[in-house]
């Protein structure tokens, strides 16, 4: 059964159109999120899925339940806020209790569901506390609690994660998904950050202004974006724009910037006279000679290492190119200046309409 069911939503503020024929179905129990740079409408369609915010056009369904006239305090919803929205005068155990004493519970049930609600976030024995001898993240659990109580429908986060440190934040991420696998909570989460979305999520929609331009498993979003604003957005990729000659051959075509000529597959480009050849940092094999097929030769400008990988900013026919080198030792890494010469592998190559930024075929991806 659908959870959440968004049909044609649109909102305007003023000659801003925030959100634009937006249609979304979300499974009982998945942790979905809506992805996207600052501006493109991901705040707005969480709050009107909240309530705080009433669409100008469309239907918003939580289970089946049309929503559109229900205020925010009634669609039994709950909203873990960007900024902790912990109540400071309060104890740890009165801001979980909060809602529950709203909805006029009795206190031996408050008292048990603050407890299993702060069990489930690892905060038994804070319950005296205020927030002010509470770090950041101990705040954001109080925050999570708080939501969990009242044992909603949905599970709303705005950007919960943005004002903790990035070590913090990996172990928070962590937390978050695993209490919510374990209620079964179904969760909708807001983020500009990708590697999160990537980390954290059952599915993600990729927003930008106000359209969602992709929907799907991590793995989807980032092996096959549907445009090069998702391709671009979503993790590092490499983009040239290529004139497209010949046949090559076994289903491939030859592509050409300057001393640069590239075999790419030739499934949807049979009308297109230049294309956008893109691929990831991490698909490209450094080699020593170019007798190697769909070889590149540049000048290595930066090093940047990142630990695990170092990655190789590298000048090719005055184009920028990002490499990744997994595992690097020091007494691996070249010169600045010097030549470095690597393989696109043809099966790893993303083609786009250079007009309209489209997804041309599937290419050679599994």
């Amino acid at each position: 059964m659908h959870a959440i069911r968004i049909i044609g939503v649109e909102k305007n503020f003023g000659e801003v159109k925030a959100l634009s024929n937006i249609h979304l179905e979300i499974e009982k129990g998945e942790f979905f999120t809506l992805l996207g740079p600052s501006g493109c409408g991901k705040t707005t369609l969480l709050r009107t899925i909240a309530g705080f915010c009433r669409q100008d056009k469309g239907d918003i369904y939580i289970e089946n339940e049309l929503i559109n006239d229900v205020p925010a305090y009634q669609r039994n919803t709950a909203m873990v806020f960007q900024n902790y929205a912990v109540f400071p005068h309060m104890t740890v155990f009165d801001n979980v209790a909060y809602g529950l004493r709203v909805r006029k519970l009795p206190k031996e049930v408050i008292a048990q569901k603050v407890k299993t609600a702060l069990r489930s976030v690892h905060l038994e024995g804070f319950e005296q506390r205020t927030p002010d001898k509470l770090s950041g993240g101990q705040q954001q659990r109080v925050g999570l609690a708080r939501a969990m109580a009242i044992e909603p429908r949905v599970l709303l986060f705005d950007e919960p994660l943005s004002n903790l440190d990035a070590k913090l934040r990996i172990e928070m991420r962590e937390e978050i998904k695993a209490v919510q696998k374990s209620l079964g909570i179904t969760s909708i989460y807001v983020t500009h950050d990708q590697e999160e979305a990537l980390v954290i999520s059952d599915r993600i929609a990729v927003m930008n202004q106000g359209r969602i331009q992709q929907i799907g498993k991590p793995w989807e979003i980032y092996r096959d974006p549907l445009n090069t604003f998702v391709a671009n957005f979503v993790g590092k990729i490499n983009m040239l724009t290529l004139k497209l000659g010949p046949s090559a051959g076994l289903g491939y075509r030859e592509a050409s910037l300057g001393n640069i000529t590239l075999h790419v597959p030739a499934h949807g480009t049979e009308q297109l006279d230049s294309i956008i050849v893109a691929f990831r940092p991490e698909d490209v094999v450094e080699v020593r000679s170019t007798d190697r097929r769909n070889t590149i030769t540049g000048s290595l400008r930066t090093v940047s290492f990142m630990g695990s990988v170092a990655r190789f900013e590298v000048d090719v026919e005055g184009q920028i190119l990002t490499i990744d080198r997994h595992r690097p030792r020091e007494t691996d890494i070249p010169p600045i200046h010097s030549q470095v010469v690597f393989s696109v592998p043809p099966e790893s190559v993303l083609l786009f309409d250079p007009v309209s930024g489209k997804r041309l075929g599937k290419g050679d991806r599994s």
